[in-house]
């Protein structure tokens, strides 16, 4: 939920309300980092997490500038913007941002698109700081669990934003939650968190029920009232169903899912190779930021899972409360449909 629609109004009502809120801090400086997370504290006293990419993402520069930005070039005069300018930085220093969070003794730490490297590893164990890695095969699980972290976010194939995907190409890793979590849970001795279309107290138990001690949701408050996503990201999301997601290079030249629109529908048809990541996202930002300011959901990055149709309003607090309430009866109404011989 990183770039806007995650706030610290949002981790501390979810973590207040008995779940562990996260950040989305990927995108974010080392000062606005501190910025979100002095909030948080702010607001709660109770644990909260925040997430990076690994650095392990990150690839060297490479792509064909003056194809992308030809094709570029005609949407960004029709937002009324600069023209598209070769990227001359990745994004944010990932050294930097855990500088950060080590000093700022965050409890959780999450990360997605790779491993931390040893030395990072062990700086964040002699702090006694909880690391959660996130995996799409079981493989990448193993991985995960020699490289020392705490515990698995398991992340199906169904959920929003950009895929977990480091060992393999992402299109072979797209194998839904329910096959995922019970093979990810018997192939590894740490606690597995399920993810991808979890979106009620069902799913929830669900998750439960194939091995997992806990399930991560992101769509699921894209909509909520603390939500940062802007009007036009809204109202695209509640009008939305499930068989309007894709996975698409577009926006970022990485793996995500996202709300179909014009941007992807146009940048399918044109054949073109994205740049490298995250140079991509670089180039693609004052476009997205554009139709953001402009309530334009055309050119928007709009991550969402495919749970979509299940996306509720309100605020944080009153989502886990009904969330806590849907459990319970999820449980009574599986008993009450199990066989007499089974209960």
């Amino acid at each position: 939920m990183a770039g806007g629609p995650n706030t610290p109004e949002m981790v501390a009502a979810v973590s207040n309300t008995g779940g562990l809120g996260s950040l989305g801090a990927e995108y974010l400086s080392p000062a606005q980092i501190e910025k979100d997370v002095v909030r948080i504290r702010q607001l709660t006293q109770r644990p909260f997490a925040v997430n990076l990419f690994s650095p392990d993402a990150d690839q060297p520069l490479a792509g064909d500038f003056p194809a992308v930005a030809a094709f570029l070039r005609p949407i960004h005069e029709r937002l009324s913007i600069a023209p598209p300018e070769p990227p001359t930085s990745p994004g944010e220093n990932f050294d930097e941002q855990l500088e950060t969070l080590i000093r700022l003794q965050v409890p959780v730490i999450s990360s997605t698109l790779g491993l931390f490297s040893a030395e990072w590893m062990e700086r964040l164990k002699r702090k006694n700081m909880y690391v959660i890695g996130t995996a799409t095969t079981v493989d990448e699980a193993k991985l995960l669990a020699d490289s020392g972290v705490d515990a698995i976010t398991a992340q199906g194939s169904e959920a929003g934003g950009h895929r977990g995907t480091f060992a393999i190409d992402a299109d072979q890793a797209l194998i839904g939650t329910m096959a995922l979590v019970p093979q990810v849970v018997d192939a590894v001795k740490v606690p597995v968190l399920a993810a991808g279309g979890i979106m009620d107290g069902r799913g929830i138990v669900a998750a439960l029920s194939l091995g997992a001690v806990a399930a991560q949701m992101g769509t699921a408050f894209l909509a909520c009232d603390e939500s940062g996503a802007n009007p036009a990201y809204r109202e695209a999301l509640v009008a939305a169903h499930e068989d309007q997601t894709t996975v698409t290079r577009a926006f970022s030249g990485r793996a995500a899912r996202g709300l179909r629109n014009e941007f992807i529908d146009r940048w399918n048809q044109s054949g073109l190779t994205p740049m490298s990541f995250p140079w991509h996202n670089t180039l693609t930002r004052a476009m997205r930021r554009a139709g953001a300011s402009g309530k334009n959901s055309s050119v928007q990055s709009l991550w969402a899972g495919q749970g979509i149709r299940m996306l509720r309003q309100g605020s944080a607090t009153k989502i886990m409360n009904e969330l806590k309430q849907e459990v319970v009866e999820a449980l009574e109404a599986a008993r009450e449909r199990l066989p007499l011989a089974l209960q």
